[in-house]
């Protein structure tokens, strides 16, 4: 019972803040798509949005660490795991702000889909044998120093545990050399379980930024995949036991 009171009031809670910051974001989209490329302003407008999000409770606690191994004079694509809805508003709390590869089914909720387009972030169909074009798309703003986001197991784990890895990001990264940060995830799966409505009142979210991985020290992608996924996995183990 005290489980589903609770997620009664944080999906409220939510859905006022959808409208409000949709409405916000909007508003600053008509204003600002002339000259903002990369959507910066309203991307940094939904970060609020994600701060607020992940403190609908003084019981739910964050714990971030590894941010100083960022370095943003670099292109770098980001890659985590993937545990949870709540993975993306826990991202957003570090410091930096990046444009996320999502599922293009993503754009069919109402408020929150739209809200993806207006703040500029990528969306992909995964199933279709277009989606690694469509990633081409992240080469520019990587070039000009705007950080990538993606999920490379391409969907929520429903156990909690690491999946198979997709090669967009290690194709992108291996043939433009950009670097490949690991991020990993740890908490977001019992907060809010892959399929659930029903958020754990005393949620405990852990994230750790890892070292760079520069792929031109791989002979090849795959190579380059299997090292990331081993890394977050062994990452993810001691975060779990931290």
């Amino acid at each position: 019972m005290v489980r589903f009171l609770f997620s009664t009031y944080v999906w409220l809670y939510y859905s006022v803040l959808f409208l409000l910051f949709f409405i916000i974001i909007a508003v600053l989209f008509i204003f600002t798509f002339p000259f903002d490329r990369y959507n910066k302003i309203t991307n940094r407008v939904l970060a609020k949005m994600a701060w607020m999000m992940m403190r609908p409770s003084p019981t739910w606690k964050i714990h971030i660490e590894g941010e100083e191994k960022y370095d943003p004079s670099k292109p770098t694509i980001f890659i985590a795991n993937h545990q949870s809805f709540m993975d993306i508003p826990l991202a957003f709390q570090l410091k930096w702000r990046m444009k996320w590869v999502v599922k293009h089914s993503m754009t069919y909720i109402p408020v929150m889909g739209w809200m993806v387009r207006l703040t500029g972030h990528l969306t992909i169909n995964r199933s279709s044998k277009s989606a690694l074009k469509k990633l081409s798309k992240l080469v520019k703003p990587l070039k000009d120093l705007v950080p990538v986001m993606i999920f490379p197991e391409g969907t929520r784990s429903l156990d909690g545990k690491i999946k198979t890895f997709k090669n967009g990001a290690f194709l992108l990264a291996k043939e433009h050399g950009f670097l490949l940060q690991p991020i990993v995830i740890d908490g977001a799966h019992s907060a809010l379980a892959s399929g659930s409505k029903l958020f754990n009142p005393k949620a405990k979210f852990k994230l750790r930024v890892l070292d760079s991985i520069d792929p031109n020290a791989f002979e090849s992608m795959t190579a380059l995949r299997d090292h990331a996924r081993e890394v977050i996995i062994t990452a993810h183990e001691e975060l779990t036991n931290s």
